[in-house]
């Protein structure tokens, strides 16, 4: 019962307008060649720079700089901000989503009844 509930709420988040919208900002910024190639430098930083935290060393100055700069490009990006946003609408119907299942989940607890279906 459980899986057959927790697909069909797949499903239909699957659905949802937030999702879409995530779903089409990211296909945009995907296909913009500039914005894909500084987002991909900005990981590589991100991930030379955590090396760096864990051997207990600094991120150089020149490193944090160029990450600056490449923030400063992507920022402007309209696909990027439309990637944003969209991201964030989706999050906060994740967020009530998930108040709805605890919700229901405290229902449950404190009901004796066991119900199928």
């Amino acid at each position: 019962m459980l899986h057959d509930r927790s697909v069909e709420l797949g499903r239909l988040i699957g659905q949802s307008d937030e999702y879409k919208a995530v779903r089409r900002a990211n296909d945009g910024l995907g296909a913009d060649a500039e914005a894909v190639k500084v987002l991909q430098r900005m990981e590589q930083l991100r991930h030379e720079a955590s090396h760096l935290i864990d051997r207990g060393e600094q991120p150089t100055a020149e490193m944090e700089q160029e990450l600056e700069l490449l923030l400063s490009q992507v920022q402007v990006n309209p696909l990027y901000q439309r990637m944003i946003v969209a991201q964030e609408n989706f999050d906060k119907i994740m967020m009530q989503v998930n108040q709805w299942i605890l919700e229901g989940i405290k229902k449950g607890a404190a009901s004796g009844i066991i119900t199928l279906g």
